[in-house]
């Protein structure tokens, strides 16, 4: 299931190339009062909202899907998790590239020296929102990743058990400003967090680590590879966030990148594939 939130957080079941409106099912979701628990409410309740979201969209007249704005599939993530040079090509092309900051005094640290680092929540925006270059004086690169979103609440688990706990996966766009700031801080600009188009459903991707991806920038392509090249692979990183941090439904997992990141400017635009996914054009633009 291809499950998107568009336009004014309408919610959509994507068929083939059209949309199905299924907004009605937030009805079923429980009514809330302060304080709100914490996740997604939508992602956490999820697996019983299924079967009400295919019979409403059965009954919904189709869209096509260049009609509508796509969000983030996520709309209330607890925390973005981010796992850095997790590609071994990429790994050697910040070692040649001075302003790709992977490594600290010169010496280059494996990821599980370095950690996972985490993205602020209001960073996250959908692929049809697009990206907006704050600081046009320093330069912003794209790093094109496969996206996991946690489905149930879990803490220390094994990575055995670790992806009976994903609700489904998305392309995802680690954005970052370079410079001598850390990782978090210049990874958290508005808009520096892209996913989407929609979720797929994690029943319809069995493996993770075998996927193909692509990002180019005007139709020139920058970055091209398999998941199946991580350092770390998907169940190990979702164990490992789960060993140091309490994982609750909605929480993102943005699984690193490849070789061949680069800058993106203004009037940009990014052409994003993932096998099991889709694709996705995201816009970039300048500070309006």
């Amino acid at each position: 299931m291809k499950i998107c939130r568009f336009d004014d957080d309408r919610i959509g079941l994507v068929r083939a190339d059209v949309i199905h409106d299924v907004t009605a099912v937030l009805d079923r979701l429980p009514p809330l009062r302060y304080p709100v628990p914490l996740g997604d409410q939508l992602i956490a309740h999820l697996a019983e909202l299924m079967p009400h979201m295919e019979a409403a969209a059965n009954a919904a007249q189709p869209r096509p899907l260049g009609s509508v704005c796509f969000k983030s599939p996520v709309a209330n993530p607890g925390k973005i998790i981010g796992t850095p040079a997790n590609y071994r090509a990429h790994v050697e092309e910040a070692k040649r590239d001075a302003e790709i900051s992977v490594h600290s005094g010169g010496k280059a640290r494996a990821i599980e020296e370095m950690g996972l680092f985490l993205k602020a929540n209001s960073s996250l925006v959908g692929t049809g929102e697009g990206i907006e270059i704050r600081h046009a004086d320093r330069r912003t690169d794209h790093e094109a990743e496969l996206g996991v979103v946690i489905g149930r609440t879990c803490v220390d688990i094994s990575e055995d058990e670790a992806l009976d706990y994903v609700a489904g996966y998305a392309i995802a766009l680690d954005m970052v400003v370079r410079g001598k700031e850390d990782r978090s801080f210049r990874k958290s600009l508005d808009t520096y967090a892209v996913l989407g188009p929609w979720l797929v459903t994690a029943d319809e991707i069995p493996n993770p680590d075998s996927l193909d991806f692509s990002l180019a920038v005007n139709g020139e392509v920058r970055q091209a590879t398999n998941t199946r090249d991580m350092i770390i692979p998907v169940a190990k990183q979702i164990a490992w966030a789960a060993s140091f941090y309490t994982l609750h439904p909605g929480d993102i997992i943005m699984t690193g990148t490849c070789d061949g990141v680069g800058p993106v400017r203004p009037g940009d635009s990014m052409t994003v594939t993932l096998e099991g996914v889709g694709s996705a054009v995201v816009a970039v633009r300048g500070r309006q």
